[in-house]
């Protein structure tokens, strides 16, 4: 089973990033945070990159859920959603698979949750 899921744009890596958040938002997740690892990694080790975000997605109603059915939870959210530049001038987009990664709580409930969120996600990159 792989952990995520991905697709490859044709577009500028700033607008698929814009592309992506409005993505996500037309199936309810908002952007909780974003991690520039590229500029990190120049500031901290000076080490050059292409570039490449973390974008933490957030679907309140469901995340709600699931920190009522496992309040620790919370170790496991928000679902990461990689943007990174390709060397051909392309952009990947790889979204981790939320049933994956909460198939490591062994609860049913949260399982039933996270295959609806995965199918949110992956209905998200279909519409890239």
């Amino acid at each position: 089973m792989s952990y995520y899921f991905s697709k490859t744009l044709e577009m500028p890596f700033v607008q698929a990033i814009q592309h992506v958040t409005e993505a996500l938002a037309g199936k309810g997740f908002g952007v909780l945070t974003t991690i520039d690892v590229r500029a990190t990694m120049k500031k901290k080790l000076d080490l050059e990159m292409a570039p490449y975000r973390i974008l933490g997605a957030c679907n309140p109603g469901f995340a709600s859920r699931a920190i009522a059915a496992e309040p620790a939870i919370g170790a496991l959210l928000p679902c990461n959603v990689v943007v990174r530049a390709l060397p051909d001038g392309r952009v990947r987009v790889e979204a981790m698979d939320p049933h994956s990664v909460m198939a490591l709580v062994g609860r049913p409930e949260v399982g039933e949750i996270a295959v609806q969120v995965r199918g949110l996600l992956e209905q998200a990159l279909s519409k890239l």
